[in-house]
């Protein structure tokens, strides 16, 4: 199989959808003739032109509400935030309008819009631009939050919410759009095509001693802490990717955690309120018995984003740091 970068993943799936149908256009910052902040929609304006895809200005209030206006009407928006920070400045339009115009005209309107950039720290850019605001987004009832963290995932979780007809705020990593992973030609897939459930969850290592349970980047370390884990200690990690937040994939989590008897989850999302809380909630609630050891939340530190590159390293979990925590319920 054919190993492409999770930059030419999410590439290919908005090409794929923009000839899927002719509703989807893009429409963001820099996404045109500049090829995109990340040269994630590289190519696309020269293939599909002006109409397709649609460079914003700097007003991400207004865009993002104009791409909600138009899906209201049928259009497929997809729209490209810079930082996923910026979507604070639309917060009303994202939250307020998007999450509620289904529930509130009883099922006649649909907001069939994606919102998509990176949410991430760890690239010296400052508090400003560093945030990981899907517990926020996932708080909201009528919104999908997805955050894939392969280049398989992001191809086809893109696919299938670009189709779906609810707001998909789809959350990627800039330290993530470089890495190499596989993903299948088309023509090696039964239906023709990579689509991908969302609210459905992958063990993406199988394991029988603790469950490290995460999202996004979170789950790239995880992967590697269960090797060192596996080396160091001969203790047995198994991977569970949430991929979609929310809707959460709650039996893939609690049946992991039948087999381990211990949990771990590990997020760049801050602790207060995180993703975690959720997660470790949900355990105890429904498979207290099975556990051997407290539920271990491990989240970057408390803090806004710093901006020294040593010490941000130092703020977002790494394997090492993981391995020590998990030693202590082990």
């Amino acid at each position: 199989m054919r190993e492409i970068t999770y930059r030419q993943a999410l590439n290919e799936a908005l090409d794929e959808e923009l000839a899927h149908d002719e509703n989807v256009c893009i429409i963001g910052e820099e996404v045109a003739q500049y090829n995109g902040a990340y040269k994630v929609t590289e190519g696309l304006w020269d293939k599909w032109g002006d109409k397709r895809v649609i460079d914003a200005p700097i007003s991400e209030a207004g865009f993002i509400g104009m791409g909600i206006g138009a899906s209201m009407l049928g259009v497929r928006p997809v729209m490209e935030l810079m930082f996923f920070s910026f979507a604070y400045v639309a917060f009303d339009q994202m939250m307020n309008n998007a999450a509620t115009v289904r529930y509130m005209s009883g099922g006649l309107i649909n907001v069939p819009i994606v919102v998509r950039g990176p949410a991430n720290g760890g690239t010296n850019v400052g508090a400003t631009h560093s945030h990981t605001p899907e517990n926020i987004f996932a708080n909201m009832p009528g919104l999908k939050v997805v955050s894939p963290a392969t280049p398989y995932d992001a191809k086809g979780l893109l696919k299938q919410s670009i189709r779906d007809n609810d707001p998909v705020y789809f959350m990627e990593n800039t330290l993530l759009y470089g890495e190499k992973g596989p993903v299948p030609d088309n023509d090696e897939l039964p239906g023709g095509e990579l689509l991908i459930p969302l609210g459905k969850a992958e063990v993406k290592r199988e394991g029988s001693d603790i469950s490290l349970i995460a999202h996004g980047r979170a789950v790239i370390s995880c992967l590697k802490t269960a090797e060192m884990l596996k080396e160091q200690h001969d203790i047995d990690a198994e991977v569970v990717d949430l991929r979609s937040i929310r809707p959460l994939d709650e039996e893939t989590i609690l049946e992991s955690v039948r087999k381990t008897n211990r949990a771990v989850y590990v997020e760049e999302n801050k602790p207060f309120c995180g993703i975690g809380a959720q997660i470790a909630s949900t355990i105890q609630e429904k498979v207290f018995d099975y556990l051997d050891a407290p539920v271990l939340r491990i989240s970057s530190v408390d803090s806004p984003a710093i901006y020294s590159p040593p010490l941000e390293k130092k703020q977002l979990p790494y394997p090492e740091m993981i391995v020590e925590r998990v030693l202590t319920i082990c």
